[in-house]
Parts: structure tokens; sequence; C-alpha cells
């Protein structure tokens, strides 16, 4: 086993971890907020610019610049569809910084917008919202918005340590603040510790864990299981956000699981059954414009009924809106399923409810602050801002905002921190040790295991949930855990030894399952993603609560938190009076 000796050690002032939306914001604002002279540094488990999710963003940008929407509507519309779950002071926050921050995409990063004839920026409508606010760049917004700033940063005096799978939060000795982050540089194989006075966590959700999922494949949530060990608290466990509409193209393609895009249900696509009759008025009168988790779920009850399409989903048409204009709005999706065998424009595209976003995450301050000085969390880790479901567009605007409050705080933190703090040795070489395990068994099969955990996940803890299916995933997956722990990898070279990396991938997957399934079991009710066919009421509104997962060296513990209602209660608004209920013309 390594020994604390043979680690390469590094120091620097601000760590970020990531560099999607949140963690390249973050290190641009960091440079302008903190102190001159400070050393930033970023890492990644990838490439900058080339892996994570922000960069596959299709939608857009929510954001309320006029036209009768304000950032009162945006909010109300985030903590309706969130379904009263959300921290509101950080839903607040989101809705009134992303008018900044989108003003900043353009005029600093050098983002380049789709336009109205009169040179204003377009925004098209959203499932789930009652104006049309989300600004994009036809169907690839992500592209444009980490092209831009993975330039800034790329130019920038940031040190960049890529190809760095950060494995484990270092405590202090007495575990009151953070001292570092331990990394394997993948390219060598070797461990780094990087000692920090600020650190963000920004390494992105990813419940990869399910059958049909969307995020990059390098997402695995490392970040939330690194947290829980850490003993950090994580809230909203349960909330799995599912894209209504995710190819379905066989098991035979990766792109089986991928997004098509929210803004095909806004523009007027229609979802068929088997039988190609509409079938989401049966469900919501808002029919494919209702909320993701409800449009999931009328998908979903249509497969249990066998009104399915060949592969076993449903479909989507667009070819009512004119094949010349879906090609012109959409041209990234109608090659996306053109290169899957289907035409998007002129036909029917088979879909299927797939694993897209992560509603939990860490609890944190609307500062990006967390329970353990020097840790910071934003985006997709942090929990609070969408409570029990995201609104589509309400993403990037998430990790972008975010990130960029990270750099602020981070900065003007670290102006009252002293020296580095020293490492705790115990937890140094615990998390090396939990590193090295597969290395000293007998090399077997990793990816068995994880087609099981996910076979599990989507049967069990999936779009419509019981206390029976989710007990039995319990079992399921910590069997799972149980033979991972007897898989080996070779140990000849260390160096880009992807099986390795394929196994602690797994490892974070199955400790995150246990959470998610956990809260399920705790949440006895129905609220956004999470639908409990045992439990099929929201519950009382006034006493909305969300729970809270801990980890004490190997055991989990749930509860139960009020909502604090801090701007606005169940059955209230903050719209003034006679203001209509939605901006958006009904289909």
């Amino acid at each position: 086993m390594a020994t604390p000796t043979e680690i390469d050690r590094h120091d620097t002032d601000i760590l970020i971890i990531g560099t999607g939306g949140a963690g390249l914001f973050a290190a641009l604002h960091a440079q302008q907020s903190a102190p001159p002279g400070t050393r930033i540094t970023i890492a990644v488990k990838g490439l900058i610019g080339k892996c994570g999710c922000t960069r596959m963003v299709q939608g857009g940008y929510n954001v309320a610049l006029g036209g009768g929407d304000t950032v009162e509507r945006h909010f109300m519309d985030t903590i309706r569809g969130g379904k009263w779950l959300p921290n509101q002071d950080m839903a607040w926050k989101l809705c009134e910084q992303a008018v900044v921050r989108i003003r900043e995409l353009e005029n600093e990063i050098g983002c380049f917008f789709d336009r109205n004839p009169d040179g204003s920026l377009h925004q098209k409508a959203f499932a789930g919202q009652t104006a049309d606010r989300t600004v994009h760049k036809g169907d690839l917004t992500g592209i444009e918005i980490i092209s831009r700033l993975m330039e800034q940063v790329l130019s920038r005096p940031v040190e960049k340590l890529q190809e760095h799978r950060a494995i484990g939060l270092i405590p202090t000795a007495d575990k009151s603040a953070l001292a570092g982050v331990l990394f394997i540089d993948m390219r060598t194989g070797r461990f780094r510790l990087v000692r920090a006075k600020t650190v963000l966590m920004a390494t992105g959700g990813g419940p990869t864990m399910y059958k049909y999922n969307t995020p990059s494949g390098d997402k695995t949530m490392d970040g939330l299981a690194m947290a829980l060990r850490a003993g950090l608290p994580l809230r909203d466990m349960e909330m799995v956000q599912f894209h209504p509409t995710g190819l379905l193209a066989g098991d035979h393609t990766r792109m089986t699981g991928t997004v098509l895009e929210e803004g095909l249900r806004g523009a007027g696509g229609q979802l068929l059954n088997g039988a190609q009759n509409r079938f989401m008025f049966d469900y919501d009168p808002k029919g494919e414009r209702a909320t993701r988790d409800v449009v999931s779920r009328g998908i979903y009850a249509e497969m249990r009924k066998n009104n399915t399409s060949e592969n076993g989903g449903v479909f989507i048409s667009m070819a009512h809106l004119g094949p010349d204009n879906v090609r012109a709005k959409f041209p990234g999706m109608v090659k996306r399923c053109a290169d899957s065998g289907f035409d998007l424009a002129a036909g029917l595209v088979e879909v299927v409810p797939t694993a897209h976003y992560f509603m939990g995450g860490v609890v944190v301050d609307p500062d990006t602050r967390t329970a353990l000085e020097g840790l910071y969390v934003a985006g997709e880790d942090a929990g609070g801002a969408h409570g029990s479901n995201r609104l589509g567009g309400n993403g990037v605007a998430n990790s972008t905002v975010y990130g960029g409050v990270a750099g602020d705080t981070m900065g003007a933190d670290i102006r009252k921190m002293g020296a580095l703090r020293d490492p705790c040795p115990t937890a140094l070489q615990a998390e090396i040790g939990r590193a090295l395990h597969p290395l000293t068994r007998k090399p077997d099969l990793v990816q068995p295991l994880r087609h099981d955990l996910q076979e599990a996940m989507w049967e069990d803890v999936g779009v419509l949930r019981t206390e029976a299916g989710l007990t039995r995933a319990q079992t399921r997956v910590a069997d799972i855990s149980t033979a991972l722990m007897d898989v080996g990898v070779a140990p000849d070279t260390l160096a880009f030894n992807l099986t390795w990396h394929d196994w602690l991938n797994l490892r974070s997957l199955c400790d995150i399952s246990q959470a998610i399934a956990l809260a399920g079991l705790e949440r006895e009710n129905s609220r956004g993603a999470h639908y409990r066919e045992d439990f099929p009421d929201e519950g009382d509104l006034d006493a909305s609560y969300f729970t809270v997962v801990t980890q004490t060296g190997d055991a989990l513990a749930v509860r139960r938190d009020p909502v604090d209602f801090s701007i606005v209660r169940p059955g209230e608004t903050i719209l003034p009076d006679g203001e209509p209920e939605t901006l958006v013309a009904a289909q």
C-alpha cells in the first residue's frame, strides 16, 4: 500500500474540482475577488471543456428579461415546480442573478445566443413555466457556453490539473475544517494531495446508476460520495429527475437514453403511444407541457399498459409542425435522431424516461458555504435550489449563477484565512486504502455488476416507487456492493487503468444509490420527481420537509428537516394583484 510519503504533494490557495459551468465561472470570479497573487487551481476528471454535462446542455438558460416576465414570476415557477421544497433564498438568488449572469455571458465571456429580428434575445417555451424565458443557441446551448468559458479560463493564469480524479476530501485532524483533496493523476496512476485554503466541489451529479440515463459517461456521483464519507449532510436525495424524452434506439447503442430536449415539447411536439394516440392529456391538463415529473409518469403509465413502441417506449412526433421548420429550429436533435435511424422532422422517434438530473446534494447556504470550513459546493453537487423537481432551463442557470457566487465568496473568505491546514494522516491513509482495495483482489469483470445496479435502480427506485420496491433495492444494492469488494483489478500498470476507474465509479454509484433508496423510504408522500404509489398524496404543503442523509462510519441515517418558507408560503404568491396566471398561449 502507498504511504503518505509516496504521494505527490501540491499547495494552492483556491482549489476548484470540476470544469463545467460552475467550476469555470468560479475560477473567473475568484480571480476578480481574491487578493493579488492568490494561487487558483482547477482540477478535472477529464479534459477542460471536453467532459462533463454543461457542454451537453441542449435546451437553454432560463432568465426573466421582460416582455411581461419578471424575476418574481420566474421564482414562483421555480417554487411551484419544486413542489414547495426548494430553499427559497437559493431559488430567489438563482432567478435574480440569472439576469446578471446572462449579460455577463454575452458581454464578457463572448457567448452568442439566438436573437429576434429586433436584436433582442430569443426566448423559447419550456414545459412547466408560465413565460417563454429560455435563452438558447439553437439546440446546442451548452457547447456555446462551455466553449467560451473554456477559452477565457485557458487564457488566464489559472493552474490546470487535467485528468485528475478526486477521490477524497481530507479534513484536519480535529475534523473542524477541510485541509485538502486527494486525487489520482490518471495519466500516471499516482496519488496527489492538494492542500488549499478554500475548495469548491463542482463535480456535477450524474445519476448514471439507472438503466436509461443522459449524463456524460464520466459522471458517477463521485463528489456526493466523497461528501457523504466526509460526514456532510445531503438533502433531497430521493429526488432524481427523469427527463421524459430520452432517445430509445435499442440496447446496441449508447445513444439510448440521451436527451431529446424540452424545447421539442415546448414547440408543440406530441407524445403518442404504441397505437399512435396522443395520451398526455389523460394525465394532466397541460398535456406535453406539464413538468418533467408528470410527463415521465404519464409515459411510464403507458409503458406499464403495454401501449408501447417496438423498443418498449412511446413516440414523439414533430412532423405536424412542418419538417423544414423542425430542421431549422432543432438541427442538433434532427442529426442525433438521424444518426440512430430516426427522422425527427418528418417521422416518429421512440423515447423513454431517462435519469437526467439530481436535485439532491450537499446542504449549502445561498453563498455556497457548507458545514465544513473551507469547503464550498455549487452546481448539481449542491442541494436546495430546485426542491423536488428542476425546471428545464434552470440547470445551466444554476451552475453559472452559483459558480460565480462561489468564486466571489471564496475570494472574500480567503482574505480572512491564515496558513494552509495540515491533513489528518488517518483520513488520508483511509482514502488511499479505499482506492487501492481492488488492486489486492483477483481480477474480474466490473461491468456486469454495473449492469445489475442499473437494472435494480430502474426497476425499484425509478419513476414509480413503493415501500416494497425501495426495500428490495436496498438489499440488491448491498449485494452488489459486497460482490464488488471481491472484484479485483490487474495492477500491472496504474497509468490510464480504466478498469480501476470503472471500479471506483461503481463504488461511488453504489454508495449514492443506497442514500437515494433510504431517502425514498423516508418520504412517505409524493412530491415532484419522487412518486410513491403507496403514498400518492403530496401531503400537507404547510408542513413540508426535506430529507437529510448523513453517514457515520459505514452506517447511513436519515432525518426530516422543515422547509423554511422565507419568502412565500403555500397558497400565496409574490406576484402583484391582477397578474395573469400564465403568459404562455394555449396550444
